[in-house]
């Protein structure tokens, strides 16, 4: 039986791609040590999905390990030797705010953390799958000197400019202040690419948008759409930072990346890049995601309005995606963020206490 192992798999991407290929029939080795409570609190805590896993994935087996400790990843991976045939590396400190209030966690994280996934690939099951869920924060704050026009509700990337479809995988990563959180990734970015060229791996980095679904674990910090919804069902007021609420971001669900994991698992090119999002398809503005979330929850949502944007942060970012679908036509986006939001909706009434 072919092996995936799986970092972060308790996450919104991990636990949905051990699902996945779970259904493919490949046994899934876990690796997640609820680090988000850590981060963003028990409210964030990924305890409930891995239960989840466990109990339905007959072929699931978890280790409550961090991926900082390369000792304990090595012996995972030598266990599971050239049976392992995929890698999905998710594990992860998402947020801008946190990784300012301790660098060193944020780095040893993100970017030594990865290169212990890359290096226990390497040594032992280097003909493996290896897939990296990058971030658009790589780019750091270059998309906003793009040249913008501010509507009603939105910022909109103006009509002339040749990247309406959205940014592609050519904007500089040079030049730009992308936050702490945004260097620990560019490092790890870097760190896969590398691997993929230099070892002639099967690495791939996907340069996420907002990646979102209901098993997310929405919290202030991170998880955009989950963490409004939530704020809107249970009466929890809802603090906009800066831009007037009219940042624009693209989303795309879960089940929507993890099919783009699959084209590539089934066809890899080794050290390839893709920005991955909703694309023109499926994004929103601050203000466009509250109003959508008030009429499906059929409420009102108090906020706050702080008028302080966060270091690094964009004003507009749609992906282009281009280069993937190009590459693997027959992948294509099948959620939007209207259907997006009312599944979150429908699935987590028995997780959130209505307010």
């Amino acid at each position: 039986m072919t092996i995936a192992i799986v970092t972060g798999s308790a996450g919104l991407i991990g636990s949905e791609s051990a699902r996945f290929f779970a259904k493919l029939g490949m046994e899934i080795q876990g690796i997640d040590n609820d680090l988000r409570r850590h981060f963003f609190g028990d409210a964030a805590s990924t305890a409930w999905s891995r239960r989840r896993l466990e109990t339905e994935l007959e072929h699931y087996e978890h280790h409550d390990v961090d991926i900082r400790d390369a000792a304990k990843l090595d012996e995972i991976f030598a266990r599971g030797g050239r049976d392992i045939g995929l890698v999905i590396h998710t594990a992860a400190q998402p947020s801008h705010d946190w990784a300012a209030r301790d660098p060193r966690t944020d780095f040893g994280v993100n970017a030594t953390g990865t290169l212990n996934v890359l290096e226990s690939t390497r040594q032992h099951c280097p003909d493996a799958r290896f897939i990296f869920t990058s971030t658009n924060k790589v780019y750091g704050d270059l998309p906003n000197r793009l040249p913008l026009v501010e509507r009603e509700t939105r910022f909109e990337l103006d009509p002339s400019h040749p990247w309406q479809q959205g940014i592609p995988e050519d904007m500089s990563l040079d030049q730009s202040t992308h936050s702490l959180f945004g260097a620990s990734k560019v490092a790890a970015d870097l760190l896969v690419q590398e691997y993929g060229r230099y070892f002639g791996m099967d690495t791939v980095c996907f340069r996420g948008g907002c990646l979102t679904g209901p098993q997310h674990s929405g919290a202030e910090l991170h998880g955009f759409l989950a963490y409004l919804m939530k704020c809107v069902t249970t009466g929890t007021p809802y603090r906009i930072f800066g831009y007037k609420g009219k940042q624009v971001r693209d989303n795309i669900h879960a089940s929507d990346l993890i099919a783009a994991f699959y084209e590539y698992y089934k066809d890899p090119d080794p050290g390839a890049v893709y920005n991955i999002g909703g694309g023109r398809e499926s994004h929103c503005s601050m203000l466009e995601a509250i109003a959508l979330c008030e009429r499906i929850a059929g409420r009102e949502l108090a906020t706050e309005y702080v008028d302080d944007h966060r270091v690094g942060d964009h004003i507009w970012y749609v992906s282009d995606l281009a280069r993937f679908k190009t590459r693997y036509p027959e992948w294509k986006i099948r959620w939007d963020v209207p259907q997006i939001l009312a599944e979150i909706h429908a699935a987590s009434q028995e997780r959130w206490p209505q307010g």
